[in-house]
C-alpha cells in the first residue's frame, strides 16, 4: 500500500464517489481509514516512510489484512504493521474493538432477556447491516461466564430459613434432548431479607446432585440454618440429612394436598379431602396438628385404605413450621416463593425451549437470578425477624 499525499487522497475518495455514487461511500471512508492509519504509524515511528532519522522508533513491517463489520457494511482493512521497540495499533481500531464489545455485550443483555436468536439476529442485521448466527449470539453471551462464576461462589453467612427446589429444562447431549435438572436455594437472612443463595444445573442422578449442590453451599459459608422448607424431590431426603444433619425439614403443603389427591379413590372425594388436609395444616399448635392428622386416619381408614396410610405416613412432614411465629408460618410452610421464581425462569427459557448444553442452561438461568437477587436486595423486607420467638440466627 502506498502513501498518498493529501491531494491524490482526496481524488481517490472524489473519483470513487463519482463513480459510484453513494454506493461508493463505503469503499471512500475505507480508503480514508487507511490512510488515516498509515499517517498514524508514521507518527508512532517517529519517521515518515522511507525517511531517514535520528528521531525513528522503530520500522514499518507491512500491513495486515483485517474486516471491520461497520452499519455501512464490511470494510476490507489494511492495518499497518511495526517492528522494532515501538507498540503501536491504530487507534481508530481500538475505537472499533470497544464498540464491538459494547455490541457483543448488548446481544448477550438481549439473549438473557429472552430474546430468541432469530430476533437478535434481525435487530442487529437493521442496526449495522450484517446478520450474526446463533452461534455468535451464544459466543456473546458466554462473555458473561466469568461475572457469573464469580456471583454463584460468592460467600454466604447465616440464613436461619432456606428454601430449596428444582425444575427442568431440555437440553441435548449426544445426539438426544434430555431433562435437565436445575437446582435452586434462597434463604431468608436475620434481617428478614431474601437472597438468592445458589443454583446447580446437572445431568446426573438425583441424590448425588442434590448432595453436591448443598455441599457447595456448605463450603461457602452457609450456616445458621433452622428449617429447610421444600418438596419432596428424589434424592434430596437423604442429601440434605447427609450435608445438613440435625435441621429441620418442612415439606412443602401446597404439594402435600396435591400429592394427596393421588389417593383419594373417588373424584367427588377431592374436595373434602383437601379441605379435612387444609384443617390440619391451619391448626394453632403441633399438639392440635397431630390428633386432626389420628382423626383423619381414622376417618378414612374403611373407606380410603390407601389414602389413610398415606396421612399417616406424610402429613407428619408439613407441620414443622409449627415451631415458628405464627406471623412467619404462612411464607414458610410452602415453597412457593421459589415456585413464582420458577415461573419467571420459564417465561424466559421457553425463548431457547432447547438448550445446545448445560453450560448455556447454566448461563441464563444465573443471569436470570443474579437479576432477581439484585431486586430483592433493595426490595422489601420477605419477613419481621423482629419478634421475640423468631428463629435464632446462629453463629
Amino acid at each position: 500500500m502506498t502513501h498518498q499525499n493529501d491531494s491524490e487522497l482526496l481524488n481517490s475518495v472524489l473519483q470513487q464517489l463519482n463513480d459510484d455514487g453513494l454506493g461508493g461511500l463505503l469503499e471512500g471512508f475505507r480508503i480514508l481509514l487507511n490512510e488515516a492509519m498509515v499517517r498514524q504509524r508514521s507518527v508512532a515511528l517517529g519517521a515518515q516512510p522511507y525517511e531517514r532519522t535520528d528521531t525513528r522508533q522503530g520500522h514499518a513491517n507491512g500491513f495486515k489484512a483485517k474486516t471491520v463489520k461497520t452499519r455501512m457494511g464490511a470494510l476490507e482493512l489494511a492495518v499497518p504493521q511495526v517492528r522494532g521497540s515501538v507498540d503501536f495499533y491504530p487507534s481508530a481500531l481500538e475505537k472499533g474493538l470497544r464498540s464491538e464489545l459494547a455490541l457483543k455485550l448488548a446481544l448477550a443483555e438481549m439473549y438473557v432477556q429472552g430474546v430468541s436468536t432469530r430476533k437478535v439476529s434481525a435487530i442487529v442485521e437493521e442496526l449495522c447491516g450484517s446478520s450474526v448466527s446463533s452461534s455468535q449470539v451464544s459466543q456473546c453471551a458466554a462473555k458473561l461466564d466469568a461475572h457469573l462464576e464469580t456471583w454463584r461462589n460468592a460467600p454466604l453467612g447465616v440464613f436461619p430459613c432456606v428454601i430449596i427446589d428444582a425444575r427442568y429444562e431440555k437440553v441435548r447431549q449426544d445426539g438426544r434432548v434430555l431433562d435437565c435438572a436445575v437446582l435452586i436455594a434462597f434463604g431468608v437472612e436475620p434481617s428478614g431479607r431474601r437472597r438468592i443463595l445458589g443454583v446447580s444445573v446437572a445431568l446426573s442422578e438425583a441424590e448425588v446432585h442434590w448432595r453436591d449442590f448443598l455441599s457447595s453451599l456448605q463450603k461457602r459459608g452457609l450456616r445458621g440454618v433452622q428449617l429447610f422448607i421444600s418438596d419432596d424431590h428424589a434424592g434430596l431426603k437423604a442429601a440434605r440429612r447427609a450435608v445438613f444433619p440435625g435441621v429441620a425439614w418442612q415439606r412443602c403443603q401446597f404439594h402435600l394436598q396435591q400429592n394427596a389427591q393421588a389417593y383419594v379413590p373417588k373424584i367427588d372425594q377431592r374436595a373434602s379431602v383437601a379441605a379435612a388436609i387444609r384443617s390440619v395444616f391451619e391448626s394453632l399448635n403441633r399438639d392440635e396438628a397431630d390428633r386432626r392428622i389420628k382423626e383423619l386416619v381414622a376417618t378414612y381408614e374403611k373407606s380410603a385404605p390407601k389414602l389413610a396410610a398415606w396421612m399417616e405416613e406424610n402429613l407428619h412432614e408439613g407441620l414443622a413450621v409449627m415451631d415458628l411465629p405464627a406471623a412467619h408460618r404462612r411464607r414458610m410452610r410452602t415453597s412457593n416463593a421459589l415456585e413464582r421464581v420458577n415461573m419467571e425462569l420459564k417465561r424466559r427459557t421457553r425463548v431457547a425451549r432447547i438448550f445446545p448444553n448445560e453450560a448455556s442452561l447454566l448461563r441464563l438461568i444465573s443471569a436470570l437470578l443474579r437479576e432477581i437477587d439484585e431486586d430483592w436486595e433493595t426490595g422489601k423486607i420477605y419477613l419481621n425477624m423482629q419478634s421475640e420467638d423468631s428463629p435464632k440466627t446462629g453463629k
